[in-house]
């Protein structure tokens, strides 16, 4: 009172090692969540405001499942790198929230589709930079569990999304309002939890070379670095094989699978996402127990062959085994903990330690967009599809993507495991500093 000036005001907390993986981790909890939102309110929406298949194909192929966030990947992973992990962090939040409570109280299709579209974009943005962070921050000899912590948010995401779904159901779209609010809120909290994250050590190394040796970093510059080395390119293209090949399938089974259950003979919602609900629990304790516990132990090749083994056998049962409750329970099980222990898991561990710091986030924002960009195209067509030729030949697309991603992941695996992203990048690298026509 007395000096008439205002106190100085106070920097968030700063949160650091699991803390700051679990806030960093929350990305792909909205990813997940934004998906399942949508997945279980779709049909929902069509009756409410009259749309046919085709607009359903759409507005799944602008979402944060494909095109939404392909969209964000592509903006967010270059800013990443120019201007630091913690500046996605401070707007992407902000731009999903503004999505979500549109979704809450959209009056018909134009505001639903704006909703879908900046909740994928802030998704798109978010997911490769949270991979991104938490790598460079992680202990070398513990790196898959932290970068599993992430995967583990992804599926807890869908397990309280399809429970939710089931509370909610009798109020049909107020329930599904209900659901995209939830979100609303738990962006907020975590958008407030992330103020005190610091920036990447690896990033503010990296930015403090490029001031020593005068280079200027623009919005390309990680673009240009990643296409100017031709070392990147094996990289992108084993990558794109393990997650977008994977990515493109269960990208229709999150959106769509409602649809797929009902092909298969279960036609109530509620009993379909009890379904769900045990997919992704079991991915989530798959995750924890299978992936975090022993992604840093034992052999990388063969966890991933296991897990992308199960889920080829999940959808070989659900298509052509006989309907009946073997083949649902045996499809949930083994895709729940399939989905726990594969492609996404190891991408964005490989996703990370493929590639140089002062590219590494758009590297990602590349791979997320391509991946996206193929689940969008296959979501304009798949429910006309499963309705016009029936889920026997839609899953033949499904099984061909299935084992291509199973072949690639094995093959190729890299041998990564306790070595440092610096360690990792000298072998790849040489001497060079990976800028080539940056």
């Amino acid at each position: 009172m007395g000096t008439g000036t205002l106190a100085p005001r106070k920097a968030p907390r700063s949160i650091s090692g699991w803390k700051a993986t679990a806030a960093v981790a929350m990305s792909n909890y909205m990813e997940a969540g934004a998906i399942i939102a949508l997945a279980t309110s779709l049909t929902l929406w069509q009756g409410a405001f009259g749309f046919d298949d085709a607009l359903v194909g759409v507005i799944a192929a602008v979402s944060a499942n494909a095109f939404g966030s392909a969209l964000g990947a592509a903006i967010g992973g270059p800013l990443c790198d120019r201007l630091g992990r913690k500046f996605i962090y401070t707007y992407d939040l902000l731009v999903f929230m503004l999505g979500a409570l549109m979704l809450t109280f959209a009056t018909g299709v134009v505001p639903l589709m704006i909703g879908v579209v900046l909740m994928g974009i802030a998704v798109g943005a978010g997911v490769p930079a949270s991979w991104t962070y938490i790598a460079e921050e992680a202990p070398s000899e513990h790196r898959a569990a932290h970068v599993g912590a992430a995967q583990l948010a992804w599926s807890i995401g869908p397990a309280i999304g399809f429970a939710l779904a089931i509370l909610v159901g009798p109020l049909g779209v107020t329930g599904s309002r209900l659901i995209f609010f939830h979100l609303f809120i738990i962006a907020g909290i975590t958008w407030w939890v992330r103020r005190g994250l610091p920036e990447s050590r690896s990033w503010k190394n990296q930015r403090k070379e490029d001031v020593r040796l005068g280079v200027k970093v623009s919005f390309f510059s990680g673009i240009r670095g990643l296409l100017g080395n031709r070392k990147n390119f094996g990289a992108l293209a084993f990558l794109l094989g393990v997650y977008g090949l994977w990515n493109t399938v269960a990208g229709q089974s999150g959106i769509f699978q409602p649809r797929v259950y009902a092909a298969a003979g279960v036609e109530s919602a509620t009993h379909q996402n009890l379904l769900q609900v045990l997919v992704w629990t079991l991915t989530a304790l798959a995750t924890y127990f299978g992936f975090m516990r022993y992604g840093d132990r034992v052999s990388r090749r063969w966890l991933y062959f296991a897990g992308a083994l199960l889920g080829v056998a999940a959808w070989a049962v659900l298509i052509f085994a006989p309907p009946g409750a073997f083949s649902l329970f045996f499809f949930a099980i083994g895709w729940g903990i399939s989905a726990g222990l594969g492609a996404q898991a190891f991408y964005g561990l490989w996703a990370a330690e493929l590639f140089a710091t002062q590219y590494r986030a758009s590297a990602q924002g590349v791979l997320f967009m391509l991946a996206r960009v193929m689940v969008g195209l296959l979501s304009l067509v798949f429910p006309v599809l499963l309705n016009t030729i029936g889920l026997e030949k839609v899953g033949l697309i499904i099984l061909g993507l299935l084992l291509l991603a199973l072949l690639i992941g094995t093959i190729w695996a890299p041998e990564t495991r306790g070595k440092s992203l610096e360690e990792i990048e000298a072998e790849r690298y040489g001497t060079e500093r990976a800028r080539a026509n940056a």
